[in-house]
């Protein structure tokens, strides 16, 4: 039987071409590692949608065994786990997060 959790969150991810799963919400996020999250995809100009786990306990705990990976944030693209804020910092600095966004039409080459 497929867990609930697991199909909401299926259903976002796969709806949606950039989800980020945070604390808050990119107004107020509500962790220092949602806030860098945000501020990330923000400089790249990549349209995306927030998903506030604190708002939803099921959400919450629901995405830590849907990707495997314990913290939050959590950033999809085109249905595929990129990682947390970690390393989407790395992968900013590196040009490699540019470089996916555009591969997949998210931003412009």
């Amino acid at each position: 039987m497929t867990d609930p959790a697991h199909a909401r969150i299926a259903d976002i991810v796969g709806k949606n071409d950039v989800v980020l799963f945070m604390k808050g919400t990119p107004l107020f996020p509500q962790c220092g590692f949602s806030s860098r999250a945000i501020a990330i995809l923000e400089r790249l100009g990549a349209p995306f949608e927030s998903v506030d786990v604190l708002q939803d306990q099921d959400i919450r705990q629901g995405i830590k065994s849907y990707s495997d990976w314990p913290t939050i944030p959590q950033l999809y693209v085109k249905g595929e786990f990129l990682g947390g804020s970690d390393i989407m910092m790395e992968m900013y600095e590196a040009g490699e997060l540019q470089q996916v966004l555009a591969d997949h039409g998210v931003i412009p080459a």
